[in-house]
């Protein structure tokens, strides 16, 4: 059993899942895949939880109290949604690399930092350099990563994939788990008879 972890730094919710994300690694090896979220919604033809003003508040609220409840260092950076094409590209570069993409990751959301500001980006850029090296030997190009996952049905970050199966947001992450234990719990009971409901905005109308 593998899994993929899609992410974008652009998400508050990613760095939250972070941690979850690495405690997973130990019982299944986990890909970091950076996309661009940006992306996905053009895809999907979805607007970003930044880009309706009261749900921006909402999202920022949320991800400021789950931290505060997991015990996770946090701070906004100064502007958000920022440009996050400096971030994933260094990420590509490095070809995922965990250790590289939590340093990222804490530069932007437990440091506070924007990341397109030049002197504290070299500052981190030059700590990696000289003190992180990659463990993956392939880079990645994130226009593929980000096909991959539309390919793969990903709507939004952060998604896990295991096998075939998604879990969206870091509050999926538990049954992430639960899936991993058991491979067949979307196959019993309540979660398994889910696949036979109907939609009736896809399902042909029915004559009267």
């Amino acid at each position: 059993m593998q899994a993929i972890w899609y992410f974008d730094i652009i998400s508050p919710y990613a760095y939250l899942a972070l941690e979850e994300v690495e405690e997973l690694s130990r019982s299944i090896p986990i890909s970091y895949r950076p996309i661009l979220f940006a992306g996905l919604l053009k895809h999907h033809g979805q607007l970003g939880p930044a880009e309706i003003p009261s749900k921006r508040m909402h999202t920022y609220r949320l991800c400021a109290f789950e931290a505060q409840r997991r015990g996770v260092p946090f701070r906004f950076p100064p502007a958000h949604p920022f440009k996050p094409l400096r971030a994933l590209r260094l990420l590509c570069e490095t070809g995922g690399d965990p250790q590289v993409t939590r340093r990222v990751f804490e530069h932007i959301w437990r440091d506070g930092h924007d990341p397109n500001d030049d002197e504290s980006w070299d500052r981190l850029t030059g700590q990696i350099d000289q003190g992180t090296a990659t463990t993956s030997t392939m880079p990645h190009d994130l226009r593929r990563n980000t096909d991959e996952a539309v390919q793969a049905g990903v709507f939004g970050v952060p998604t896990l994939m295991i096998e075939n199966e998604m879990f969206w947001g870091v509050d999926a992450l538990p049954m992430a788990r639960a899936y991993i234990a058991d491979r067949t719990l979307f196959e019993k009971g309540e979660l398994g008879r889910l696949a036979s409901i109907e939609n009736p905005l896809t399902s042909p109308a029915r004559g009267g």
